[in-house]
């Protein structure tokens, strides 16, 4: 089921992103995240869509897709998207990886699966305070000892990137 639509490229601090149209998001499976693949100006791609906390969905183009698509901020640019099972490794910080180290629970770590890992990387990136990120790592490692895959009690609608949101909301 492809979803296709035209959006204009735009930067929200060092991010270019896609807003995708309220009535294109709807089409997807989940007001969360989801991972994508699709063609955007002629060239494929594949990455997460991340909640605008307003009921739709934006993502992150990285340099490399800007350079291939040659596009800049403010162009409209053709869109061609599908959500997919294909859940790739997110990177993780590294204070967080130390910590399931220190744990003892890089095992644990490995058997989850890739979608569980990017719910753990949406809910320790989803503050700007230093000690409740510490805290959520403590929580994620609590968690995983005790044979949890996930976090609990954590919106997956918000948007959780600090730097292009404000209150769980993208920044207009």
């Amino acid at each position: 089921m492809s979803i296709v639509f035209d959006s204009k490229l735009e930067i929200i601090e060092s991010y270019y992103i896609i807003r995708i149209p309220s009535t294109s998001s709807e089409k997807l499976p989940s007001r969360g995240m989801v991972m994508i693949e699709g063609i955007l100006n002629g060239v494929a791609f594949h990455t997460p869509v991340e909640p605008d906390g307003k009921g739709s969905h934006w993502f992150k183009l990285d340099e490399n897709l800007i350079k291939d698509v040659e596009v800049s901020a403010g162009d409209t640019v053709s869109l061609s998207i599908e959500p997919v099972s294909d859940w790739y490794e997110p990177d993780m910080p590294e204070d967080f990886m130390i910590a399931i180290h220190e744990a003892g629970l890089i095992d644990r770590w490995k058997e989850i699966t890739p979608k569980a890992k990017w719910d753990w990387l949406r809910f320790i990136r989803s503050t700007k305070n230093p000690s409740t990120h510490q805290r959520r790592i403590e929580v994620a490692c609590s968690k995983l000892q005790k044979g949890d895959t996930r976090p609990c009690c954590f919106d997956r609608s918000r948007c959780t990137i600090m730097d292009v949101s404000k209150s769980g909301i993208l920044l207009d």
